[in-house]
């Protein structure tokens, strides 16, 4: 049973979820719970390839040309998240929280800490001692960058999030300076560490419920 005196937060884990339709959900889930209809989301998925760019994004950070993305079968999409340009394919692990914030702290910057804070518990379960770097947004291993993160709130619901490079081909981020920076980028595989992403979500989903202090429920 549920403790009713902890929040709630349904735990969806989606599969392989294409762009647009994941954004679509998002917008609907957070519509729902600016309304109070459902409690909080979390949905655990995985993109074809495609590449977003945030709403303080730099098109010269955009390496490709859209002949060049077609046929790598890469698609776009500009997005009204923070940061800059980034990449999502197979074999990443990709973390839309749908939170109220209210409910827990009136604080963007307490939560994005938050949410890299929920992947570097994860990654070390793993054995990979991830950490963060001054004034940069994600999670990294040494100089390597394993997890992006990108949010966007309206009346302090969370949606976009996370991306962890699980078994991802890095070979993708090429296209993109990935959020305009120039320090290269890493995978759990890469490391050595072989997991499917369902087991990482399930994880992860743990270390999230504790540090965002809520009962997570499988949806």
């Amino acid at each position: 049973m549920p403790d009713s005196s902890m929040r709630c937060c349904c735990l969806r884990q989606l599969g392989r979820v294409d762009y647009a339709s994941a954004l679509q959900l998002q917008q609907q889930l957070a519509a729902d719970r600016k309304q109070g209809l459902i409690p909080d989301q979390l949905l655990l998925l995985e993109h074809p390839h495609v590449i977003t760019m945030g709403r303080n994004g730099h098109a010269e950070n955009l390496l490709a040309d859209d002949d060049t993305m077609a046929r790598a079968g890469i698609a776009f999409y500009p997005t009204d998240r923070g940061g800059d340009v980034t990449y999502h394919g197979p074999g990443q692990l990709v973390g839309y929280p749908i939170l109220d914030l209210r409910d827990w702290k009136r604080d963007v910057g307490a939560y994005v800490r938050a949410v890299e804070e929920t992947i570097i518990a994860t990654l070390a379960e793993y054995g990979i001692a991830a950490g963060r770097i001054p004034k940069l947004t994600g999670v990294w291993v040494g100089e390597r960058k394993i997890a992006a993160i990108g949010v966007h709130l309206s009346r302090w619901v969370t949606s976009h999030g996370f991306a962890l490079n699980v078994s991802t081909d890095l070979s993708y981020f090429q296209y993109i300076v990935p959020c305009g920076l120039t320090k290269p980028v890493t995978s759990m595989a890469a490391l050595g560490v072989r997991a499917s992403l369902h087991e990482v979500g399930a994880k992860l989903a743990v270390h999230f419920a504790r540090i965002f202090d809520c009962e997570m429920l499988e949806n």
